[in-house]
C-alpha cells in the first residue's frame, strides 16, 4: 500500500502499543543481550517506532554510549544530518583520537562549515565515522539506535553503512527501523539489513490479532465496543495498530454507531493517508474502484456484470499506484490494505453508493449479496425488499454464517413496515439470537434492549428477556432482575411460561448452587413446552434435565436422555451445547466408555462448526480435549484446549470454564505455572460471577495444578473446598470432576492419612454405586499411597501394580502413567539406600523409573517427566541405618518423629503436643533434612531398623 511521503507514526513510546508483540520482544532481547544488533520493519502505523523506543530504553541501561537518530522525508536532502544527529553531541570526546585528515573531514561535514562532500572527501569521512564509532566503543559499550533508515539522506545512510559493516568484534550494537511495504514477502529491508552490522537480525512487525486490537482500544479508553465493531476494526485496519486507534477515535466521537454489515466511518486522516494518489485516477477508475469496494468478493467479470466495462485497464491503473494489490495468485482484485476498500467507500456521497449498490444487485450472482445489494440501494420501508432480506438471512443461516444472517436481519427489520408481519422487531429479535449463535453476545443484548424499549406483544418481550438473560452466560447475577418482570410479561401462556422457567432452572443451578432445584425447573419447562407444542423448548429441557441427573447419580438419567433424543427433533437442538445429544456425551465420558464419547463428541463439534454455533463450538472442543486429556493423549488435548481458548478470548464466552480446563491440559501436557495462572483466573471469574458450578471446577483445576507443582498443603486447601462445594450443590457422581484422587493423594503428602481414607472410603461408596471403573481404580491408587504411609509397604505395592493394569486397561493412559509413578517411588528408596539384610547382603531395588517414564513420554505428558527427570538427576538419599540417628533431633522434634511412628496425623501430633499444625510441618520439614530423608514414611522406615528382631 502506497501511502503519503510525510507521514510519521507517534512521537513517543506509548506502552499500550506495544501490546501483541511478545515474541519479537522476545527474539530481540535474546539478540541484542548476545552482543548482536536489531532491524525491526514494517509498514506505516505498525508500530515500529514504538518497538524501537521500548527496546532503545531497555538496552540503553547495558551501553555507555546512546546516539540517536530519527530521520524525517522533508529533512532527507540534507547532507550529513542523520549523522550530524548520531555524533554532533560526542564528536568533541574523541576528536583528539583520530587522524587530522579525519578528524577535518569529520568536523567539516557535521558543522557545513567546510562544505565537505563524500565526492572530495570519501575515504577520509568514510574511515572517520568508522574510527569514531572505534574510538567510542573502547571506552564502554555502543548502542546505536536510528529510526526510519528509508529518509535517511543518503550521505549519511553510505558512511554509516561503511562503517557498520566493519565494526564486526567490537562492542557496538545497532537497534534500527525501517518502513516496509504491507506485504510480508516483500524484501524490500534487504538492502538495509546489508548496510548493517554483520550477522543483525531482521525482525517484521506483524499485524496484531483481533483479541490484541481488542486490548489495545480498551486500553485507550474506547470501551463499551460490541465485539461486531472490533472485528471490523480489526479487519479494516488490517491489524495496524494505528489505523485501528484512529478508527476508534471515529467512532467514539460519532453520535451514532454502525449497524452490522456497515462501513465503519473512516476519519478524514486516515482517508488522506491511505488515498493519496486516488487524485491521479480518472473519474471512471475511481468510480470502478468504488463499485469494487461495494462488493463483498470484487472480480473482474463481476465489475463487467455492473457496466464496468473498462474494468482491466482501470483497475491496472490503480494497482500501479498501489492502490490494488499486484499479486498474480491473488483471486479477484483485492486492495492493498483493507482500509484503502474503506476510506474509497466513505468518500463517495450517499447517492454515490447507493449507485453502486444497485449496479451490484442485478451483477452479484449470489442471492445473499444481490439481497443485501438490492438493500443497500433502497430508501425506506418496502416489503418486497424486506422479504427477500429475510429469505436471504435464512439462506446465510442455514450455510453456516449467523454472522452475516445478523446483519441481513437488521436490515430487514429496516425495510419492514410497522405493521407487516413479521414485523421490524420480530425481524430485529431473529437477528438477535443469530447474533447468539455467532457469538457475539453483546450485539444480540443491544438488540434485545433496543426492542423491550418499545415492544409491547408479550410473546417479543419474552422472547427478548431469554436473549438478554443468554447473552449474560455465567453471569445471572447481573441479570437477576430480568426474572420476575419475565414472568409478568408471560402471564399464564404455557409456552411463554416454559421459556422462562428453563432459564430459572440455569438460575437456581449457577446462582443458587442447587442442583435438586434446577432439575425440577427443567421438568417443569418440559411438561409446559410439550402443553404449548414448542418441542424446541422442550428438547432444551429435557436436555438441561437429563445434566442435572447425570451430575446428580440420579437414576432417571439414561431414561430422560432417551426422551430427549426421541423424534420429532429440531436439528438446532440435536446439536446444541445444552441439547440431549451434549448430555449423552457427558453420560458416555463419565461412564468410562471413551471411545463412544470421542465418536459423540467429534460428531457434535463437526455439526457445530458447520452451522457456526460458536458457543457449541466452544463447549464441544473442550469436551473433545477432555476426552482425549482422559485417554492419554496429552499433547492433542492440550492444542485443543488451547485452540478452545483463543475462541473464547475472541468472543467472551465461557472465558471461565475454559480456562479452568485447560489449566487441566496444561498441567498435564504443557506448563504448570501457566496452569496455576489460568486456573486462578478462572476461580477469580467464577468468583465474581458467583458461578458455584464452576467455581468448584475451577478449585479443582488449581488442586490438581498445585499438586503436580509440589504444592501438596496448597492443593489440600483447594480441593477441600471443592469437598465442601460440591456435597452443598448436591454433586453425587465422583466421575464429575475426578478431584478426589488427587486430594487423597495430597492428604497422605501433608501426613493427614486418615483424612485421606476417609475422602476415599465415602467417594468408593458412590463409585460402586455408579459403576465408575476407572474412579474406583484411582482411589485404590490413592489408598495405596495411604498404606505405605502406614508402613504396608508389600500390600501398597499390589494394589498400585493392581490400579495401574485396571486403568490401562480401561484406556486412561494418563492415571495409568501415574500409578506406575507412584509404584516406582515405593520401590525406589530401597534401591536408592541399598537395603541391607542382617547378614550385610545388599538387596538392589528394581529399575526405578523406566517404566512411569516410558508411559509419560507415551501420553506426551511433559509436566510429569519433568518431575522424573527431577528424581533420576536427584534420587532420594537413604535414611541412616544407625539406631542412634534419632538421637540427634532436639526434643521437640523426637517427639514429633516419634508420634509420626505411632501413625499420628499432624493434627493428632499437634493436638497432644500443644502446638499448631504449621509448627508440626516445620518441624517435620528439619526432621526429614537432619535424617537426610523425604517422608514420614522413612521415618517409620527408620524406627523399624531400631526394632529388636
Amino acid at each position: 500500500m502506497t501511502v503519503r511521503g510525510d507521514f510519521h507514526e507517534p512521537a513517543r513510546s506509548r506502552p499500550d502499543l506495544v501490546i501483541g508483540r511478545e515474541e519479537l520482544f522476545a527474539g530481540a532481547r535474546e539478540q541484542l543481550s548476545g552482543g548482536g544488533s536489531v532491524l525491526v520493519h514494517g509498514p506505516a502505523g505498525i508500530g515500529k517506532s514504538t518497538v524501537l523506543r521500548a527496546l532503545a530504553a531497555e538496552c540503553a541501561e547495558s551501553a555507555r554510549t546512546v546516539l540517536r537518530c530519527s530521520a524525517t522525508e522533508s529533512e532527507s536532502h540534507l547532507p550529513f544530518l542523520a549523522l550530524a544527529d548520531l555524533l554532533g553531541l560526542v564528536v568533541d570526546e574523541i576528536a583528539d583520537r583520530l587522524p587530522a585528515p579525519q578528524r577535518t573531514a569529520l568536523e567539516s561535514a557535521l558543522t557545513g562549515r567546510g562544505e565537505s562532500t563524500l565526492q572530495r572527501d570519501g575515504l577520509a569521512l568514510r574511515l572517520a565515522v568508522l574510527s569514531a564509532f572505534r574510538a567510542l566503543a573502547a571506552r564502554g559499550p555502543v548502542l546505536i539506535v536510528a529510526d526510519d533508515l528509508q529518509w535517511l539522506d543518503p550521505a549519511s545512510a553510505e558512511l554509516l553503512g561503511f562503517a557498520a559493516r566493519r565494526l564486526g568484534g567490537t562492542p557496538v550494537r545497532m537497534l534500527t527501523a525501517v518502513r516496509t511495504e504491507t506485504e510480508p514477502q516483500a524484501q524490500d529491508h534487504d538492502r538495509f539489513l546489508r548496510a548493517s552490522v554483520p550477522e543483525t537480525l531482521a525482525l517484521r512487525v506483524a499485524p496484531l490479532a483481533r483479541a490484541k486490537v481488542a486490548e489495545l482500544l480498551a486500553r485507550r479508553g474506547y470501551t463499551g465496543l460490541p465485539r461486531s465493531t472490533v472485528r471490523d476494526i480489526h479487519r479494516t485496519s488490517g491489524g495496524n495498530p494505528l489505523f485501528a486507534l484512529e478508527l476508534g477515535r471515529a467512532l467514539a466521537e460519532s453520535p451514532t454507531r454502525p449497524s452490522p454489515g456497515e462501513p465503519l466511518p473512516v476519519p478524514t486522516s486516515l482517508r488522506a493517508l491511505v488515498l493519496s494518489r486516488l487524485d491521479m485516477l480518472s473519474a471512471e477508475a475511481r468510480h470502478t474502484l468504488l463499485v469494487a469496494s461495494a462488493g463483498a468478493r470484487p472480480t473482474l467479470a463481476l465489475l463487467h456484470a455492473a457496466g464496468r466495462e473498462n474494468a482491466e485497464a482501470e483497475t491496472g491503473s490503480a494497482a500501479a499506484l498501489g492502490l490494488l494489490s499486484t499479486e498474480r495468485d491473488a483471486p479477484g482484485i483485492r486492495f492493498a490494505h483493507p482500509l484503502v476498500s474503506a476510506a474509497l467507500y466513505a468518500e463517495a456521497d450517499a447517492q454515490e453508493r447507493r449507485a453502486a449498490h444497485s449496479a451490484l444487485s442485478r451483477a452479484a450472482s449470489d442471492p445473499i449479496e444481490r439481497a443485501r445489494h438490492l438493500a443497500l440501494a433502497t430508501i425506506g420501508t418496502d416489503p418486497a425488499v424486506a422479504a427477500r432480506l429475510g429469505e436471504a438471512a435464512a439462506a446465510a443461516r442455514d450455510r453456516g454464517a449467523p454472522s452475516v444472517a445478523v446483519g441481513l436481519g437488521l436490515l430487514a427489520a429496516r425495510h419492514t413496515p410497522a405493521d407487516a408481519l413479521p414485523g421490524p422487531d420480530e425481524r430485529r429479535l431473529g437477528a438477535a439470537e443469530d447474533a447468539l449463535t455467532a457469538g457475539e453476545t453483546d450485539l444480540a443484548r443491544d438488540i434485545a434492549r433496543q426492542v423491550l424499549s418499545r415492544a409491547t406483544a408479550p410473546a417479543e418481550r419474552v422472547r427478548a428477556w431469554m436473549i438478554v438473560v443468554d447473552s449474560a452466560g455465567q453471569a445471572m447475577a447481573e441479570i437477576d432482575a430480568v426474572f420476575p418482570q419475565a414472568l409478568a410479561d408471560a402471564g399464564d401462556d404455557p409456552g411463554l411460561v416454559a421459556l422462562v422457567r428453563y432459564q430459572l432452572g440455569w438460575r437456581a443451578l449457577l446462582m443458587d448452587g442447587e442442583m435438586t432445584k434446577a432439575r425440577e425447573e427443567a421438568a417443569r419447562s418440559a411438561r409446559l413446552a410439550a402443553r404449548a407444542g414448542d418441542r424446541r423448548t422442550e428438547l432444551l429441557a429435557l436436555g438441561f434435565q437429563a445434566q442435572m441427573e447425570t451430575l446428580m447419580g440420579h437414576p432417571d438419567a439414561p431414561s430422560t436422555i432417551q426422551r430427549a433424543m426421541r423424534e420429532p427433533q429440531d436439528p438446532r437442538v440435536a446439536c446444541d451445547h445444552n441439547g440431549a445429544g451434549a448430555a449423552r456425551f457427558r453420560w458416555l465420558i463419565m461412564g468410562d466408555r471413551l471411545a463412544e464419547a470421542r465418536t459423540a463428541i467429534t460428531t457434535l463439534l463437526r455439526e457445530v462448526q458447520r452451522r457456526g454455533m460458536v458457543e457449541s463450538e466452544l463447549h464441544f472442543l473442550r469436551g473433545l480435549a477432555e476426552t482425549e486429556l482422559r485417554s492419554g493423549h496429552c499433547g492433542r488435548a492440550l492444542d485443543l484446549a488451547r485452540e478452545s481458548l483463543r475462541l473464547a478470548r475472541d468472543t467472551g464466552i465461557g472465558e471461565a470454564a475454559t480456562a479452568m480446563f485447560t489449566s487441566l491440559a496444561e498441567a498435564a501436557g504443557g506448563d504448570v505455572d501457566r496452569a496455576l495462572s489460568l486456573a486462578r483466573e478462572a476461580v477469580d471469574r467464577a468468583e465474581e460471577d458467583g458461578d458455584m458450578v464452576y467455581l468448584s471446577r475451577a478449585l479443582g483445576a488449581l488442586g490438581h495444578a498445585q499438586l503436580v507443582a509440589g504444592d501438596a498443603s496448597a492443593a489440600v486447601g483447594s480441593l477441600r473446598r471443592v469437598r465442601e462445594l460440591e456435597e452443598g450443590l448436591g454433586v453425587i457422581d465422583p466421575a464429575r470432576g475426578r478431584w478426589h484422587g488427587d486430594l487423597a493423594e495430597a492428604l497422605v503428602r501433608i501426613g493427614e492419612t486418615a483424612e485421606a481414607q476417609d475422602v476415599i472410603d465415602v467417594t468408593r461408596r458412590r463409585a460402586l454405586r455408579l459403576e465408575r471403573e476407572s474412579v474406583l481404580a484411582v482411589l485404590d491408587r490413592a489408598e495405596a499411597l495411604v498404606r505405605a504411609a502406614r508402613g504396608e509397604q508389600g500390600p501398597a505395592e499390589r494394589q498400585l501394580a493392581s490400579a495401574q493394569d485396571r486403568l490401562g486397561k480401561l484406556g486412561y493412559g494418563l492415571e495409568e502413567a501415574r500409578a506406575a509413578y507412584a509404584l516406582a517411588g515405593l520401590r525406589t528408596f530401597p534401591q536408592a539406600a541399598g537395603s541391607a539384610r542382617a547378614g550385610g547382603t545388599v538387596v538392589p531395588g528394581p529399575a526405578s523409573y523406566d517404566e512411569a517414564a516410558r508411559l509419560f513420554r507415551r501420553c506426551r505428558a511433559l509436566p510429569w517427566l519433568r518431575q522424573i527427570e527431577a528424581a533420576a538427576a536427584h534420587p532420594p538419599a537413604a535414611p541412616p541405618l544407625a539406631p542412634a540417628a534419632l538421637d540427634t533431633l532436639a526434643a521437640t522434634e523426637r517427639q514429633v518423629a516419634a508420634l509420626v511412628m505411632e501413625g499420628a496425623t499432624n493434627r493428632e501430633i499437634a493436638g497432644r503436643l500443644f502446638i499448631s499444625v504449621k509448627t508440626v510441618e516445620a518441624t517435620l520439614t528439619r526432621v526429614y533434612r537432619k535424617l537426610g530423608i523425604r517422608s514420614r514414611v522413612d521415618i517409620v522406615r527408620l524406627a523399624a531398623e531400631r526394632r529388636p528382631d
